[in-house]
């Protein structure tokens, strides 16, 4: 039994395979007791909590924290009632432990294919006053040292309420000396990792943007001060949400640190008339006695393998060349096959048609939810070019923006209410396009009709589903004004709505999430897309920071980088080709340069890098991922990928710049089996896995800033 109930004791003992989740009843209210390493069951479990010092609300360690009753910290839900009053009083009425994972209503979440994956616990509890009634959801697995909590909130009432903040998790740790990680950043300097010790008060990362947003993840992990990436405990918090969220580390006066995630409270109401509920989005909440690498490989598992859908969730991804870069909005269809030929040749799978391609698409001002093609640039139609691509080899995507709409369009002249706005306000643009309101359900139609059409027609294998402006003037036309604060979620549940009928109508496309670059990475849209374009910048550099920072988090199978051309449209930086392969094939590979401009040298080294791709693409996308060296603590960056059967191994090695003179170095591995031992390609010598994890590897000399090579080893069985 995952979960066992000690019922004298009013004691909840959570297990996974290495780690213990501990609630107590204390008086009726929840009582967070211990999470750590992996406690007997069998064991004395009493005593784990003071419930002599601990008697008011104030210094209870408290599952799901109220307003307005003693606790002054930071509380997880406030609502408030008819009369006018916030207060409630939540009490434990009762439990039902679940074999298995239930769905959560509309909102993407961690699943399990069979029900002995996992159990759930359900706490439940009452308001007697108002009739609300809480729902307390969580999930831990068998196989993973994480728990998946949610909040259900029930109206049953009669009369009307509303939510003024509703998390999803809040946990109180029981000392203060800790660490805080997130990941911050901005449009094309994404994956920024944070970290600093927290104390008195507190430390909060959010977005009122509408969207996750480049500037803050929905993650943040509290790690002990001596923690690296092989050692100290780790305490991660994700949230499975693409719209507005807050994250909040407190410290109270009685030295303990509240961690809490969930929609940001910031503008968000929500009226729930009496029998109406409420489902707060999925926390997933993981633990590391082992570091931060092993918190970061029970989140890519997790979300590999059981967020992550549908047909393409265990397939290799396709090696893709995509237009932007090389043609922007300047290109016909001659162009465009030209490219795919010259990728025909050099072993890639995949065209992409970017931006361009629809109405009167000759720059950003102008067509979108125009969804027809331009028959300017394409003369015989979408479906004639995707049929040449193919002809040539190359499966066909193409990009799309269906959440926006440009004031320039067929479609805005028509429904000029379809866009989010507030009537009587200015509507700010930004890209000169607005946002469609998608909690209207009209809306949602037209767009799923506009792009059936093209599915159907258009031999289209993959998407790139972009989104490149955040909300301002946050309502909607089609929402009354008691719930104009519900407009931002309720346009989150849209989006999901649409995607879901999407992918159930067309289930063999690939969609890859977009928001120019990484400005919606988050576990929400990964249930409905498996792989994000990381981010706008293609620099190498650059890209060696954003695609580890991101790693802290999410799978390499989810993090699409791409070799761009040289000087690098984004910085300006000229960086060699090897390199620009390298730090690609460390993530989804692909091109996004005019190929048919190689010179004959890049076109072998290129065909090189292809056929390399193939050969370890399965390693790198589902392996285990280990960092070996930070590039936001040096000149140096590593990381290697490892097989589940620790059988086969791939080492990236990045310099920066070039040292006069410089010294030997070794480069220490990790997740070798000790016992093994390893050939290395290109060395006649065998290594222990053991020596190559203590002693390590030398590291080939690099000639030149901006370099790398690349280590393959392989056991060898005897």
């Amino acid at each position: 039994m995952l979960v066992q109930f000690h019922e004298a004791e009013g004691i909840f003992h959570l297990q996974s395979k290495a780690m213990s989740y501990i609630i107590q009843l204390v008086n009726g209210t929840p009582a967070h007791v211990y999470w750590g390493k992996k406690l007997h069951e069998n064991g004395n479990l009493t005593g784990l909590l003071n419930t002599q010092k601990n008697t008011g609300l104030d210094r209870l360690p408290q599952e799901y924290p109220q307003y307005g009753s003693g606790d002054f910290r930071c509380p997880a839900y406030q609502v408030q009632l008819s009369d006018g009053s916030r207060i409630t009083e939540l009490a434990y009425k009762g439990h039902r432990i679940i074999q298995g994972k239930p769905q959560l209503d509309s909102l993407p979440a961690v699943y399990c294919e069979n029900d002995s994956e996992a159990q759930t616990l359900e706490l439940i509890l009452f308001d007697s006053y108002s009739g609300l009634m809480v729902l307390l959801s969580y999930t831990v697995f068998a196989a993973f040292n994480a728990i998946a909590r949610s909040v259900r909130f029930i109206n049953g009432g009669d009369q009307p309420l509303r939510l003024n903040r509703a998390l999803s998790a809040s946990v109180d740790l029981p000392k203060p000396d800790y660490e805080i990680m997130y990941l911050s950043g901005a449009w094309i300097r994404e994956g920024n990792i944070q970290r600093r010790p927290i104390g008195p008060g507190g430390t909060s990362i959010e977005s009122r943007r509408g969207a996750s947003g480049h500037q803050m993840n929905p993650f943040l992990a509290l790690v002990e001060p001596n923690a690296k990436e092989d050692q100290g405990e780790v305490y991660g918090f994700s949230l499975v949400y693409s719209g507005n969220f807050a994250a909040q580390a407190e410290v109270d006066p009685f030295q303990t640190a509240r961690v809490s995630i969930g929609i940001n409270p910031f503008d968000f109401g929500w009226l729930l008339e009496p029998g109406e509920s409420f489902q707060t989005p999925e926390a997933v909440m993981a633990y590391s006695a082992a570091g931060i690498g092993e918190m970061s490989r029970t989140y890519h598992k997790l979300y590999r393998t059981r967020l992550c859908r549908g047909i393409h969730r265990d397939r290799v991804r396709p090696i893709l060349v995509n237009n932007w870069e090389a043609t922007y909005f300047n290109f016909d269809a001659a162009k465009i096959e030209s490219i795919a030929k010259a990728g025909s040749e050099l072993g890639i799978e995949l065209f992409v048609l970017d931006d361009g391609w629809f109405g009167k698409r000759n720059d950003d001002r102008s067509s979108l939810g125009d969804w027809t093609v331009d028959r300017r640039k394409l003369p015989e139609g979408l479906a004639d070019l995707a049929g040449r691509v193919n002809k040539l080899g190359l499966q066909f995507g193409l990009w799309v923006e269906p959440e926006m709409i440009s004031p320039d369009s067929d479609l805005y002249r028509k429904h000029p209410d379809w866009c989010i706005h507030v009537e009587g306000r200015r509507r700010t643009e930004a890209r000169t396009q607005l946002v469609l309101d998608f909690s209207r359900a009209d809306v949602r139609d037209y767009i799923f009709d506009a792009l059936s059409a093209i599915f159907t027609e258009v031999p289209v294998s993959y998407i790139k589903w972009d989104m490149n402006r955040n909300m301002t003037e946050i309502g909607s036309a089609a929402i009354s004004s008691e719930r104009q604060t519900e407009v931002a979620h309720r346009n989150v549940l849209g989006l999901y709505e649409l995607l879901e009928r999407l992918l159930a109508r067309f289930p063999h496309i690939l969609f890859e999430s977009c928001s120019s670059g990484g400005g919606r990475f988050d576990p929400g849209m990964l249930y409905y897309m498996p792989q994000t374009w990381t981010s706008d910048n293609t620099d190498a550099v650059e890209r060696l920071k954003i695609q580890y920072g991101t790693s802290l988090v999410y799978p390499i199978s989810t993090i699409g980088a791409h070799v761009s051309a040289c000087p690098n449209h984004q910085v300006g930086r000229s960086t060699p080709l090897t390199t620009r392969g390298d730090v690609a094939m460390s993530g989804n590979f692909g091109y996004e340069l005019d190929l048919t401009r190689f010179s004959d040298e890049e076109k072998q080294i290129v065909k090189l890098q292809v056929e390399q791709y193939k050969a370890i693409r399965s390693l790198v996308q589902q392996g285990d991922l280990y960092r070996l060296k930070s590039p936001f603590e040096g000149n140096e960056t590593a990381w290697m990928f490892v097989s589940e059967d620790q059988m086969e191994a791939l080492v990236f090695y990045f310099k920066v710049l070039a040292e006069p003179n410089a010294p030997e170095r070794k480069l220490k591995l990790n997740g070798l089996h000790p016992s093994f031992e390893y050939a290395i390609a290109g060395m006649e010598e065998l290594y222990g896995g053991d020596r190559l994890m203590q002693d390590g590897v030398w590291i080939p000399e690099i000639h030149g800033d901006y370099g790398s090579t690349s280590i393959h080893l392989k056991a060898i069985v005897r």
